[in-house]
């Protein structure tokens, strides 16, 4: 046992010589197991090893004496201890999580302080094969892809390794009696109530016994090869989402004719990759959230908006929009600002400034090209007799652009140029009074644009974008 937890560690280059190892320990058979493992290989890799315990307080009495005993282990073991309360039923009932999630979250806060604050290097818990094969089998039957069969990470980004991952747990038990080391039993082990009980103490015995006596190594096997896929499409996705995905915090953008031209396998990575990072997690999201998303990609209507857990999601003329939900609504979206002139405004909801500049000199139309592409931008100052401002467009807004017979509404433009929904609540236009005199790319209006003769000209242009 202790060569295959040695060929383990070695395999997923789990420690380095000389780290600092916090190992978790409940009190029950397979973390006194991994402390007693680590502590006979540590000096393999000169480790120095220190024993955690997080006590949720959810068993009363029970969880005190779980504390006590690993308390004893440490001292007995002349190992390092650090202890954590958390009330994780309170956290339960504060953030309307289950008492899984809680506890698992609990926990990971508890290692993440001792790695900050340098006490640990890595932290090793004590998962084992039989519980990287309830893991798989759980997820299977919640209907998880490949990434949800990878299963339980022998290491993960966070400094969490697992050494006793390819040891069974009747192994486990083997090693602890022959050498007369006690453990603590967990009375909420045997619970039904919670689903993963269910499957260590029916379902898995059932399978193994009238299906496959080797069963959790199969189910085992398959999360090693579920975590080899996933291994290669991290880096095929990080090689294609630059060239297809737009990262424009907190959204991200798509487009889907780009997205058609690439295979069905790879489109769902890509997707549910944009989806992971818009969301942070892919907690709540499932096949029919994906295939949902696809669906409005592949849709022949221009535009279109599905919800799935935690994002919006915008279909506009070649674009996908992911991004969480929204906060904003008509009353603080809108914006009315004076406009400087000269000066710059900083836009509201944008990464971009609106300057002006007056230009009094004969070369004007040789300088005006320097900075804006020509007359596009430009509005004779002489006719435009008040304080300016700027605003988003409004439903109904309209003007007649230059090169226009007649007047338009702003929306029409919008069409016209394959403007997305989202980008056109916070698109800026310049107002003299309740006149649009300019708007964001379709230049000024007709009835104040500069010409070669206009002195002085205001030069209108947007940065940052």
């Amino acid at each position: 046992m202790l060569e295959q937890v040695a060929k383990t560690i070695t395999r997923y280059s789990m420690f380095q010589p000389d780290q600092r190892i916090g190992v978790a320990v409940s009190g029950g058979a397979d973390s006194v197991c991994l402390l007693h493992v680590l502590g006979e290989l540590a000096p393999r890799w000169n480790l120095r090893l220190t024993v955690l315990h997080l006590d949720h307080q959810l068993r009363g009495e029970e969880s005190a004496e779980d504390a006590a005993f690993v308390r004893e282990l440490a001292a007995r073991l002349d190992l390092p201890f650090e202890f954590q309360q958390t009330d994780v039923a309170a956290i339960c009932r504060a953030a309307g999580e289950n008492l899984e999630q809680a506890a698992r979250a609990a926990r990971l806060e508890f290692f993440a302080r001792l790695t900050q604050a340098g006490t640990v290097d890595r932290i090793a818990v004590g998962h084992t094969r039989d519980d990287q094969a309830e893991t798989v089998l759980f997820r299977f039957l919640r209907g998880a892809g490949t990434a949800g069969l990878a299963g339980i990470r022998p290491v993960t980004t966070g400094g969490i390794v697992r050494p006793l991952l390819e040891i069974d747990r009747p192994e486990i038990e083997r090693y602890l009696e022959g050498r007369g080391i006690a453990w603590r039993n967990d009375s909420t082990n045997a619970t039904p109530a919670f689903a993963r009980n269910r499957i260590r103490h029916e379902l898995l015995p059932q399978l193994i016994r009238d299906w496959n006596p080797a069963l959790p190594e199969t189910l085992a096997h398959t999360a090693d090869w579920a975590r080899g896929e996933e291994t290669y499409w991290e880096a095929e996705l990080a090689r294609l989402s630059p060239t297809h995905c737009s990262f424009e915090p907190p959204a991200v953008l798509i487009d889907v004719v780009r997205l058609a031209a690439l295979p069905v396998a790879v489109t769902r990575r890509l997707v549910r990759h944009a989806i992971e990072w818009a969301k942070g997690d892919l907690r709540g999201v499932g096949f029919e959230h994906l295939a949902g998303v696809l669906e409005l990609a592949d849709s022949a209507e221009g535009h279109g908006r599905i919800q799935i857990p935690g994002l919006d999601i915008f279909r506009s003329f070649n674009w996908l929009r992911i991004a969480p939900p929204a906060t904003g609504n008509l009353e603080n979206r809108n914006y009315r600002l004076p406009l400087p002139v000269p000066g710059a405004v900083e836009l509201p909801g944008q990464r971009s400034t609106l300057n002006t500049e007056l230009f009094e000199n004969t070369n004007v139309t040789e300088r005006l090209e320097d900075v804006y592409n020509g007359w596009v931008g430009c509005l004779d100052w002489n006719r435009l007799a008040g304080p300016l401002e700027v605003r988003n467009w409004r439903p109904g807004d309209q003007y007649q652009p230059v090169g226009h017979s007649g007047a338009e509404k702003i929306k029409t433009f919008f069409h016209e140029g394959r403007v997305p929904l989202w980008e056109r609540r916070h698109w800026p236009v310049v107002t003299l009074g309740d006149v649009i005199v300019w708007a964001r790319r379709f230049g000024p209006a007709a009835g104040f644009a500069a010409n070669p003769g206009s002195r002085p000209v205001l030069a209108i242009r947007e940065t940052g974008m």
